[in-house]
């Protein structure tokens, strides 16, 4: 695996945590300390931030896991994916979007800039 591709499956495995002691030990091994999470309905920091900002999106969406959409493309520390909010019980993805990464010297996510590209209609 390539550092980005490394990069990124910690980073869904932060997302789709929702146990309290894993979901603190994904986070952190996925960002920095002082890693940024950006997207149009946040902007935070800290591993603590960003955990609540993942659990948010659990209580909003309960049975629903992150998934990979497509290839990982990374270069100079930056990588850009994208992904779908995916129902466990049918498959179906309402929600998708897309992120840019930087990442931190030792591999781990310095910030976070988020994209939604689909949103459940209202």
């Amino acid at each position: 695996m390539s550092i980005y591709t490394t990069a990124v499956a910690r980073y869904f495995e932060a997302w789709n945590a929702t146990d309290a002691d894993a979901l603190a030990k994904a986070v952190a091994a996925a960002w920095s300390e002082d890693g940024t999470y950006t997207d149009p309905l946040a902007d935070v920091g800290g591993h603590e931030q960003i955990a609540a900002v993942i659990r948010a999106a659990h209580e909003q969406f309960p049975g629903f896991e992150f998934r990979l959409a497509g290839d990982v493309d990374g270069n100079h520390h930056i990588a850009r994916f994208g992904w779908e909010l995916v129902s466990i019980t049918d498959g179906s993805a309402s929600v998708a979007g897309s992120d840019v990464i930087t990442l931190a010297e030792d591999g781990r996510i310095a910030s976070v800039l988020g994209f939604l590209d689909r949103l459940p209609e209202a």
